[in-house]
């Protein structure tokens, strides 16, 4: 059987149970977890090695309209799916399998899961359209950068940005609530022990659609090879990033959190 891995954010056994069952008769062994609204001790995080592992072929999300409209568990759930998806890759299938509440539009979700399916728990042929999403051909999506989300309770999140193609001469890195409060550039991929930065700049004040974010910057070079790696305390409503520019107009990235 294909192994599936689903996130319930509703504590509902009886409705956990009855979607594994669904799944079984379509040849989809399903195992996951329900969701921990922490976002203090980063509980999120804790499905993250489980959801990388190559032998989950998608991600499933059952879920109610009111828990997508909690700010913190919208939050907890877009860092997951940064970090699932800088592993996975953006045409990794996730699906929000709705329990309740009026049809679900992707508009309304963060950014990072504004591409996801929408299917009904109370579908009938909701296994049949989960494997046929599944075989589908993936979508083609070309990033115009890397983001991923690392931490634990004890070091704090970090997030790490940089170029996915061309090299970017620095890099910013800003928030819309929420405290920077270190920076570092290293090799991509993991939180680098040391980094000398080239003319780091902090609190910066930047405003887009209306909304203040506080940035901090470096002018080191960054490639495909490395990345800027930011400390955040706090839980920000939104992100922005990208080159440093010393132009008053830069060409920044955006991602909603909340």
């Amino acid at each position: 059987m294909k192994k599936v891995w689903l996130t319930s954010l509703s504590s509902s056994n009886e409705t956990v149970t009855k979607l594994i069952s669904h799944l079984k008769t379509y040849g989809l062994e399903a195992n996951g977890h329900f969701w921990e609204d922490n976002l203090e001790e980063l509980a999120w995080i804790k499905a993250r090695d489980r959801l990388i592992d190559s032998s989950i072929i998608f991600w499933a999300i059952l879920a109610s309209d009111e828990n997508l409209n909690t700010p913190t568990i919208r939050y907890g759930l877009s860092l997951l799916t940064i970090a699932v998806q800088a592993q996975r890759e953006l045409s990794f299938p996730i699906f929000i399998i709705q329990t309740e509440g009026e049809d679900l539009s992707p508009d309304t979700l963060t950014t990072v899961l504004k591409g996801v399916d929408v299917l009904s728990a109370s579908d009938t042929s909701l296994g049949a359209k989960l494997v046929a999403k599944t075989h589908a051909p993936p979508k083609e999506i070309s990033p115009e950068y890397r983001l991923n989300i690392h931490g634990n309770a004890h070091i704090g999140q970090w997030f790490e940005v940089g170029p996915y193609n061309l090299p970017w001469s620095g890099a910013i890195f800003g928030v819309n609530c929420g405290e920077i409060t270190f920076h570092a550039v290293g090799p991509k991929g993991s939180l680098p022990k040391d980094s000398v930065l080239n003319y780091p700049m902090k609190g910066m004040r930047l405003i887009l659609d209306e909304k203040e974010y506080v940035a901090w910057s470096v002018q080191n070079e960054v490639d495909f090879q490395t990345s800027y790696f930011v400390k955040v305390k706090g839980f920000p409503k939104s992100v922005i990033f990208g080159s440093y520019s010393t132009e008053k107009e830069a060409e920044l990235s955006f991602i909603e959190l909340q």
